[in-house]
């Protein structure tokens, strides 16, 4: 009697556990805090990845040239004004390979020019994309141009293995509120639906979480 008391115990304790192990399932997100997505936002900003974008404010300087420093916002064409070079073409351009592009242009005119970029303002013409994505990335805009949620993620390299595409999220700000988008992607890859397919506006942060499992 008192082995079958065991092992009915036994089996109890063991149903218990795999009841707790299919409900975790069931939580597949990695919480995330806003906190931790601004901080993802400003060292993508800060990283030497970020591509300089219409609408950009941009301080300029040459080592040594003190009366050519300029601080310039980008034109929508993608062009600063700057001395004796006039117009120079830098959006679309890392700020180390805009750096490189202005010296070029400046050495017909100065001996071996050094020159340094420092975006001061952001146009916010860009949409960021974070989480679980091979390349975490923000993606600017382009004017006139319209992009959606699965343009963004292919743009950010596409999903990783341990994304869970059922529950990415479209952060956007509207009226000074944050409003969060949850979209299920696999309705746009698998099942063609379009109409998942959410047109991003500027500032957009698309993140997808982790699965757990």
């Amino acid at each position: 009697m008192r082995k079958c008391l065991y092992f009915f115990l036994y089996i109890l304790i063991f149903v218990f556990f795999v009841g707790c192990s299919n409900t975790a399932v069931k939580n597949t997100n990695v919480p995330v805090t806003s906190q931790q997505i601004s901080q993802e936002i400003e060292n993508l900003k800060n990283s030497q990845d970020y591509l300089i974008q219409p609408g950009d404010l941009v301080e300029i300087k040459v080592y040594k040239e003190d009366d050519m420093e300029r601080t310039l916002r980008v034109t929508t064409n993608g062009s600063v004004t700057f001395p004796l070079v006039g117009n120079i073409k830098i959006a679309g351009l890392t700020v180390s390979a805009a750096e490189q592009k202005l010296e070029n242009a400046l050495q017909a005119y100065l001996k071996t020019p050094s020159v340094s970029f420092l975006i001061k303002e952001y146009a916010n013409k860009t949409v960021y994309v974070l989480g679980q994505v091979a390349k975490p990335s923000s993606i600017p805009i382009l004017p006139e141009k319209t992009m959606t949620l699965l343009e963004a993620i292919t743009s950010a390299g596409g999903f990783t293995d341990v994304a869970a595409i059922s529950k990415v999220k479209i952060l956007r700000m509207e009226d000074g509120v944050q409003k969060s988008i949850e979209v299920d992607v696999s309705q746009i890859t698998k099942d063609g639906n379009k109409q998942y397919d959410v047109p991003l506006k500027p500032a957009d942060v698309v993140f997808v979480p982790q699965s757990l499992f």
